[in-house]
């Protein structure tokens, strides 16, 4: 190495390393970092914009508790009709007489009193990718067949679900659309503390997963 350094093909230079206590608050900073992002990515995925007004759009997926709470929104606001989407069901069509989630959401309304004109299904085909993008391209087909395009829709979801489903829907409708959203909280697991339970690491890393792909990878298809 001295002969190499006398022939001038390498040099000395100082660096600096971090000490015990230098790890340790790299650590600390680190720890506080992930605390912080991790309290973040709940109330960022479950985005909460209402705009009541026009159509109150359902996921026809959600459970009971979530069509329970629609009634009580479409009572304190004016809506002018509520629209359920969906895809067709994976499980339980052999005994049931509900072949979609659209079609299941409209009769679990029906079940809770609500008035069948204040209501409609609009069931989308089965897709094996891009379910949410579906059913809102159908939605929008719906409301262009009925003359009722431009409009305002705001959204029903639950919980983390809520911004990769207004993304979507955004991208299905363009500029034919003013879209809010109600993320109505998931009973399944404490949002507040989610990384606490199997099921909200799973719900809140799937959705994130999911929204990430739908923000900077998908596509609309052809």
């Amino acid at each position: 190495m001295d002969k190499q350094i006398r022939l001038g093909l390498v040099q000395r230079r100082e660096s600096l390393c971090l000490t015990w206590r230098g790890r340790l608050v790299g650590l600390a900073l680190a720890a506080l970092a992930l605390f912080g992002l991790g309290r973040g990515i709940y109330p960022f995925l479950a985005a909460h914009e209402s705009l009541p007004g026009g159509f109150l759009i359902v996921e026809g997926w959600a459970p009971d508790y979530v069509f329970d709470a629609v009634t009580n929104e479409f009572a304190r606001q004016r809506y002018e009709k509520i629209l359920i989407t969906g895809n067709p069901l994976d499980k339980g069509v052999p005994l049931m007489e509900y072949k979609t989630a659209a079609e299941l959401g409209a009769a679990t309304l029906a079940k809770m009193g609500v008035d069948t004109n204040c209501f409609q299904a609009v069931p989308a085909p089965f897709v094996p990718q891009d379910r949410t993008y579906t059913s809102a391209l159908t939605l929008k087909k719906f409301l262009a067949a009925q003359g009722k395009l431009p409009a305002r829709l705001n959204l029903v979801t639950l919980g983390a679900h809520a911004r990769r489903s207004r993304l979507l829907f955004e991208r299905a409708f363009g500029t034919n659309a003013v879209i809010g959203v109600i993320a109505f909280p998931c009973r399944d697991f404490d949002e507040e503390h989610w990384w606490r339970s199997s099921p909200g690491v799973r719900t809140v890393m799937s959705e994130l997963l999911a929204y990430g792909y739908a923000r900077f990878i998908f596509t609309k298809p052809e």
